[in-house]
Formats: structure tokens, sequence, C-alpha cells
């Protein structure tokens, strides 16, 4: 067998491993998987629960095709045999892998299998676009539908949203909600809404949106339904004794409500008021006149100094860390607004104009002859949005039966907000079920009208626009030229942000910031506002690698970011100023390089009073290698059990580590996990970069699973780089579950496999690995395996016909 040193690299970044041009028979490579392998992966031992005992190389495809997956990826990542291991010499295991991936491969081209899914609902996100596309009304899914259960980390997945009685009353409340809103309901009752505002945000500096010369507080659209007039209440923070937190502070304070930036209330704060007081922390407004219609409404302090205060404490990010030191004396601290609520409408006069209206009423009935004509215009063009396909004639019969019950009580308006109502609570605009010919059996291809729909949810989050759907009900989007032109012109348009604000956030689970509250004592400079910033620049940076087609080594080796002023002082970056996110080189000698130096990827994966080198290896295995570590024992002691001091010093957490590690079942998982996780640990908690633990100066060094060492993060991404295969595949799989709204399963290997070396022939452009999903058979084909699917039904939607 050839030596395996003539793996070369054309330059740092784009390493190529040389293909194997030896050959072994499968007798040869079982008696390597024998002898390698399956001492550890024996019917006894089954580490990582895998026997590999009476495997059969010559039978892998068809009898155990998950399990040869499996070892396919292990091997492409180099992680087996683990280190200290015995390997055999030359290309063995690169003949084996290579192998098992033609083996793979014949498999699928003998047997193709795009996969399959049952019908998927839109989740809180697409709802939210949805309902914004048809009715130009902005709305929050959450005050109506349950949180979306996640698989395979995305909230898209079809096999966890199947719909219970529950589920669906929300969707049934929210269209009620939500029709009444974008029609207006002169005679709407009195009701509450209230905005809570969260403890981790700062109350010292103004909000977005909020009027000049303010602080504090909270600017949000709230959409009125009708002309009347509204009470604000203001709820302030108080100590644990109930008394106002701040009351000492050395001035008196006021908060303005404004409506569009208009003052129309200025309500004093009484220092002296107490949870105790009959109206406990609450200040209300006299009753105010707002028109119907989304309007910005901001309830904030108007700002009473500037400049630094002079202070036994310096006012910190964390504005409200400790609610007692309001109570104290010779500590400048300011009032907090806790929530603020909307009450009304109180006397309702009618209904203004508004977008929503607007977008509604194209035509207006002269004569009572002309309103049933004029509602089925309205309820044909709204109704082909919502459904995005056409509407037929029995889906405007249908919904025509509430527009005459409506109307019948209310009059026109009424009429057509019933039929709204209607719409909304269809399974045609509630589910994506995509249509089968009947008879179908094997391999099919997805028709016209939901390639349409697969195409836009995949990069723009939201249902497909005007063109897709006259491409696809002509039939033309199934067209391999039309599709990718398509393809190119959804990612030029802006909407394809959604790619990085639905896509990359969940894949990079950025959501986890929310989880991890660093303590106010060790970093009290953290505040809601700044997480926020850090989510907002990952997800600036990975729709810049879309917009600008860059390659995905980007994630890796980019010498610049997206940051504001707030971010780039966290940073330590000079010359940016303002709230605006814009594009930012590293200064020269920063240890920041691509993703390994966001904050947000480093808050979330620490603890709230310590970083945590395992949770940063942890994260790097399995989102960007696609290769995670098996959860540990349950008899293993947590970390945290680890004494933190030792002959009266602080330890560090690589000393705890080591301490931790010495369980020899510990250590066959962390020898993978932590030198990752320490070649990070010079970021802190919140992602600043530090020299010194507890102290000490800190050890970051370790040897990579491979025996490469690695200390900093620039030696870690050299050394994963090293093999970029896996990573461009761990990129792949992600963006085809998203894309598919279904799990990637074994039978797709090979599809992945071929997108991730079409891209690599073009440096890993990131749009080769998006036109790569959608020209897949995943993506453009189903299997069905027994009989058609068929829609839910409701009164709204007659039996046969259906939603994409």
């Amino acid at each position: 067998m050839r030596a395996s040193a003539a793996r070369a690299s054309h330059r740092v970044g784009h390493p190529v491993l040389t293909p194997a041009t030896a050959t072994m028979t499968a007798a040869a490579l079982g008696d390597v998987v024998k002898k390698t392998c399956a001492g550890c992966h024996s019917d006894q031992r089954r580490q990582g629960n895998l026997s590999l005992q009476n495997l059969d190389i010559a039978t892998i495809g068809q009898t155990a095709p998950d399990v040869a997956e499996k070892m396919i990826n292990k091997l492409r990542t180099g992680m087996m045999p683990p280190p200290g291991r015995a390997r055999p010499g030359g290309d063995t295991l690169q003949i084996l892998m290579e192998s098992l991936e033609r083996t793979m491969d014949a498999r699928y081209a003998a047997d193709p299998n795009p996969g399959s899914r049952t019908f998927q609902r839109l989740n809180r996100a697409e709802y939210e676009r949805a309902i914004r596309d048809v009715l130009l009304l902005d709305i929050k899914a959450d005050a109506w539908l349950p949180l979306d259960t996640k698989s395979a980390n995305f909230d898209n997945i079809a096999d966890v949203q199947l719909p219970s009685a529950t589920l669906l009353d929300s969707y049934l409340d929210a269209a009620s909600e939500i029709s009444r809103l974008a029609v207006g309901d002169p005679k709407a009752s009195v009701s509450t809404s209230t905005y809570k505002i969260p403890r981790l945000a700062s109350q010292l500096e103004a909000g977005e949106g909020a009027p000049i010369g303010t602080r504090g507080g909270s600017s949000v659209t709230h959409t009125f339904p009708a002309d009347g007039e509204y009470v604000f209440t203001v709820t302030l923070h108080a100590i644990p004794t109930g008394q106002l937190f701040a009351s000492t502070a050395p001035f008196d304070e006021k908060i303005e409500v404004s409506v569009n930036g208009e003052r129309v209330a200025l309500l004093d704060i009484d220092r002296g008021m107490s949870q105790a007081d009959p109206q406990g922390m609450e200040i209300r407004t006299k009753p105010v006149p707002v028109r119907a219609g989304p309007q910005r409404i901001s309830v904030t302090f108007l700002r009473t100094f500037e400049g630094p205060v002079n202070d036994n404490i310096t006012p910190l990010g964390h504005s409200i860390a400790d609610t007692q030191i309001g109570a104290q004396a010779g500590i400048t601290v300011q009032a907090h607004i806790q929530n603020f609520a909307v009450t009304g409408p109180h006397n309702p006069t009618g209904v203004s104009d508004t977008p929503s209206r607007r977008r509604i009423f194209s035509c207006r009935p002269l004569a009572p002859a002309e309103a049933r004509p004029c509602a089925e215009k309205i309820i044909g063009r709204l109704g082909a949005q919502a459904y995005r396909r056409p509407m037929g004639a029995n889906d405007i019969k249908a919904l025509m039966t509430f527009y005459d019950a409506g109307a019948k009580d209310g009059g026109f308006e009424v009429g057509i907000r019933s039929a709204l109502e209607a719409l909304l609570a269809s399974p045609h605009f509630i589910f994506r079920i995509e249509e089968v010919p009947a008879l179908a059996k094997g391999r099919v291809a997805v028709n016209g009208l939901d390639l349409a729909s697969r195409l836009s949810f995949f990069l723009w989050g939201a249902p497909p626009d005007s063109q897709l759907v006259a491409l696809g009900r002509s039939g033309r989007l199934q067209d391999t030229t039309v599709l990718i032109q398509q393809t190119k012109r959804l990612l030029a348009d802006p909407r394809s942000e959604a790619l990085a604000t639905r896509f990359a956030a969940q894949w990079l689970r950025l959501q986890d910031i929310d989880l991890v509250h660093p303590d106010a004592n060790q970093y009290p400079d953290f505040r809601e506002q700044l997480a926020d910033d850090m989510r907002r620049e990952t997800e600036l940076f990975f729709y810049n690698l879309v917009r600008e087609n860059r390659s995905l080594l980007d994630l890796f080796t980019a010498n610049y970011s997206y940051v504001n002023e707030s971010l780039a002082r966290h940073y330590d970056m000079p010359g940016v100023v303002g709230d605006q996110f814009r594009k930012v080189r590293y200064p020269s000698g920063s240890p920041r390089s691509g993703i390994f130096g966001h904050g947000s990827v480093l808050t979330l994966t620490s603890h709230a009073n310590r970083t945590s080198p395992v949770l940063r290896g942890k994260w790097v295995m399995e989102v960007l290698m696609g290769s995670p570590p098996p959860p540990p024992p349950p008899d293993v002691p947590d970390l945290e059990k680890t004494g933190e001091a030792k002959e009266g010093r602080l330890l560090t957490t690589r000393e705890r580590m080591e301490i931790h590690r010495a369980n020899a079942t510990c250590k066959s998982c962390h020898q993978f996990i932590d030198p990752i996780g320490l070649a990070l640990d010079n970021f802190d908690v919140m992602g600043r970069w530090r020299i010194r633990e507890n102290g000490e100066p800190l050890d970051t060094r370790g040897d990579f699973y491979d025996g490469t060492k690695v200390s900093s993060p620039m030696e870690l991404q050299q050394a994963l780089l090293k093999r970029p295969v896996p990573l461009m595949r761990s990129f792949t799989q992600n963006l085809m579950a998203y894309a598919l709204g279904r799990r990637v399963e074994y039978s797709d290997a090979p599809a992945v496999r071929k997108i991730e070396a079409a891209a690599r022939a073009n440096k890993y452009r990131i749009n080769d690995f998006i036109v790569g999903v959608v020209k897949s058979d995943a993506f453009r084909m189903r299997k069905v395996v027994a009989s058609t699917d068929v829609a839910p039904t409701n009164s709204t939607a007659p039996a046969g016909s259906r939603g994409r």
C-alpha cells in the first residue's frame, strides 16, 4: 500500500486528501475492521452503542447501511481508531472508507430513495411571515401558538409537527383575533395587552424606536382594533421590601408615553410609592385617543442627566443586577419599568384606514347587489395568497358560506372578517400538504406548485410570490434551468436573509444564548441588548456569506465580522461609532477568527459563572463536525462536583477537568472534547479575551485527537481544516434537513457527498451548496410508500382540496 504521506494541501484552509489508489478485497477489509474496530465495538462492550463483531463488509450496503454511514463519518473525521489505539499502516483506513462510500453510493444508484415526509404545518416564524404576506400585518405568533418542537436542530421538521386538539384550538384563536385586527372592529370590547421588559435588559440608554432624549422602558408596535380611548398602565420595579427601586436617587423622574413619537402623557413618579399602596407599583394615564391599526408605542423615562457618575459603584451594563442596592445611599441608580399594559378601546368611534384594510378591501360595493361579487373577488385574491395556489370554485364557495353568515349579522365588513377568519383557520393555510397523483407508487416528482412552496419556505422562510406560483402552476418550475434561475432570484432578494435568521441561527443554536445569564457579580456588563447584538453579529455574518456567495471556509477563517459600537467596544475594536452594524476587519494580531471569535457562540457554550471547555468542545463536535460524542454514563459525577479549591487556592477550569477525567470512563470521551474546548478557553463567558483565571495564568494546551498540538483558536481552526470534507458534509446535512423539512437519513448520504464534492470543486462557495440541495432528488422528488396523502379537512375546506 502507498504511504499516506502523499496527502498534501495547496494552501492553508484548502487541504485535499489524496484518494487511495490501492484496493483491497471485502474479506481483507473485513479483517481490518475485526482487528482494528471490533475490540471496542464488540457484542459485549458495544462502545458507542455499536457492535462490529459480526459485520460483513461484502453485504453491508444491504444489511447495515446505517452502520456503514456511521463508519464513513468517523473515518472521515479521523476519530477512529481513537488516540492511543493501534492503527493499520499505510492507506488502509483510507481504502476502507472509500470502499464503503462507493458501496453506499452504488446502493443508492441501484435503488434511489428520495425520502418522504408527512405534511408540514406553519410554525411560529412561518405563520408570522405568511400573515404579513397576506394581510400586511405584523404579529407575534407566540401570543397564540405554543412553542415549536425541534427535531434534528430545526423547528420545521415534519415528524414532530403532528397536530393536536389543543394546537388546532390555538390556530383557531389566532385566526379569530388576527382577522379582527386586520379588518378592525368598531364594536371591540375592552381588552388588555401587556408588554414585559426583561429583567436582564439595561434601562440606562434609549431603546430602539424610542424618542430621542429618553432612556429605558420599551418601544413596541401595537395594533389597535378600533379608534377609541386607551389607558396605558406602567408597573415599576420594587426592592424586596416593597418600596420603589431607586427611591434614594437624588432627582425626580418622569415617564413619557408617546404614540408614533408624539407625547400623549407625562407621568410623575412618586418616590414614596410602595407595593402596599392601593395601586401598588402601577401608574396609569388618563384615557388617550388612538386610531386603529399598527402604532408605535413608547413608554420610557425622560433622560435626567448625561455623562459619567462620580459614585461608589460605576453604572454597569446590567442596570438592575440587584434590586436591593436601590435602597442604599451613596449609589446612584435609576428607576426601572417592569412592564406596561394597553387597555381599551373605551368609547370606540369606528375604524380608521390601515395598511391591512387597504390590502383587504380592494373593492367596495356601492349597491347591495355588488356586495357578494365584491366579496368573492376579495376572498379569491386573499385566498390565493394564503393557500399558495390558485383558488378553485369549491374553495371560494366554502369560504363564501362564512361571508354570508357574517354579512347577515353585521354587514359587508363583518362578512369579510368572518370569511377571513375561516381562511386563516383553514388547513390549506395552516398545513403544507403535497399532492400525489392517484395510484402513484415509488418515486414521483413533486408537482410545480408544491415545488414553489418548498423553494420559498427554504430560502425565504415564507410563502412563494406570484412569479414563483405562476411558474409552478405552468409546470415550468420543474425544468432544471428554470428552477436554478428562480433559486438565484430568491437568493438575490432581501428575504433570503431568512437563511441566516432561520437556518443558520438554529444550526448554530443561537437561541441557547437566552439560556445563559452570566452571573451579575462576575460579569456585570452583560445585558440583553449585548446578547441581541451578539446574535445579530452572527446572523449578519452568515447572510454576508450568502449575499456575496463567499466560501463556507470563511466561517472558520474570516478576519472580519459585523459589529456596532456596543459590540466593538466589548471586543476592544476601535473606531466603530453608532448603533448600525457594519463590516469591520479585526485589528492586526487579533485572536478572533471566523465563528470562533463570535460572542454568541462563546456565551451559549458557557455556564453563568465560568467558561466550559466541555460545552465548547461538544458544540464544535456536534454542530460543525457532525460527530457528537456519546452521552456520559449515568454513574459519572458532574464536573461541578469536583472541588473548586485546593490547598487554599482556587482551581482553574482546566485543573478541575484534569481531576474529573482521571476516571477512565470519562477519559474516553474527554480526550476528544477537552482539547477543542481548551483551545477556546482564552475567551471568557462573555466572549472577551483573557489570559488569567482565578489569578492563575491560563493553560490552554492540548493534543487534538490526531496528535496536532492546539492551544489557541487559530491552531484549532487549522487542525479542523486539515479535514474540511466532514465539516462541509455536516453543513450540507443540516442544510438538507432544513430544506426538506425532515430528518436526513442514511439513504440521503450519497446526495450529501455529491453536493459536497461539487461545492469543493468551486472552493466551497455557499450558493453551490444551496443549488446542490435544490437540484437533488430529495428536494424535487418524493417516495410514495402505499397510498396518497389525504389533506385534513374542516368546514372551511371541502375534502379533496389541498394546501401548500
